[in-house]
């Protein structure tokens, strides 16, 4: 890891630590679905959670970080001499977002991505610990993926970690269950995606489980036909249409498991 990265990542790890913190306090106290589990009640799912997030940021360290390094050293010399400065920067994080809109639309439709990508979709109940629910397997797929985005585009490392805290950020906060304001969420979710926006993403049935793909901007879901019409509610059930939860070595094996009775195309 060479010093631009060892300077910039600290700097990442503390903001996305504070944002985190700030989320899980304010949702325990301010909750928008009532349960008797908001505080640590419900503690083997927070485990189980906080496990895989510890996971990944192992996987991220020994992988992510390292291909992101090697993606953004090389750059096809397509990237024109206008496109610097604070416009490329907001460029980029346009283009990122838009890729990462379809990279999570691919997995919701290839059946060999949702098997990986369902492990998030599983958990029964939504909070700032279900942003770094994933599987590893997603994780490393998703990092292969974006660096030829990264090579074609030239985007710079210190661009694509400034972008990944925004990533983190805003699925901290959408994923979270902080109760907000109408007249504050309303204006909000025409411009990025908002906790009722991403709750019906996770909403147990089909029909909406696929849908509200966008992680960053609300914009991607209304331009390409993909906004769900269901509206949040607090009774609104979490998970996965006809499959259940895991526990945590389940959860590691979960893609690679035989299903009995269903076929690929059936399920998804």
């Amino acid at each position: 890891m060479d010093v631009l990265a060892s300077d910039i990542l600290p700097y990442k790890s503390v903001a996305v630590a504070a944002w985190f913190a700030l989320f899980f306090l304010a949702e325990r106290l301010v909750p928008s679905a009532v349960t008797s589990r908001d505080w640590f009640g419900d503690w083997p799912r927070l485990a189980k959670n906080g496990g895989l997030f510890a996971v990944n940021i192992g996987v991220s360290l020994l992988v992510v970080v390292p291909v992101t390094l090697w993606a953004s050293g090389i750059g096809l010399g397509l990237r024109p001499g206008w496109w610097s400065g604070w416009t490329g920067l907001a460029l980029d994080f346009l283009l990122l977002d838009f890729w990462l809109y379809w990279w999570h639309r691919a997995n919701h439709v290839v059946p060999l991505l949702w098997r990986f990508h369902e492990v998030h979709h599983l958990d029964r109940f939504l909070d700032t610990t279900s942003a770094g629910r994933f599987h590893l397997g997603e994780v490393i797929a998703s990092a292969l993926v974006r660096a030829v985005v990264i090579v074609v585009l030239g985007v710079p490392f210190a661009t694509v970690i400034a972008f990944e805290t925004l990533i983190l950020a805003s699925a901290i906060f959408h994923h979270s269950n902080l109760r907000l304001p109408r007249w504050v969420e309303a204006p909000l979710s025409l411009v990025v995606i908002t906790p009722s926006i991403h709750w019906v993403h996770h909403h147990a049935v089909r029909r909406d489980t696929d849908s509200n793909y966008g992680t960053v901007l609300s914009l991607w879901d209304r331009l390409f036909g993909s906004r769900s019409r269901t509206r949040r509610s607090s009774t609104m059930k979490i998970g996965t249409e006809g499959r259940s939860e895991r526990d945590f070595p389940g959860l590691l094996a979960s893609p690679f498991a035989a299903r009995p009775g269903e076929n690929e195309t059936a399920e998804r």
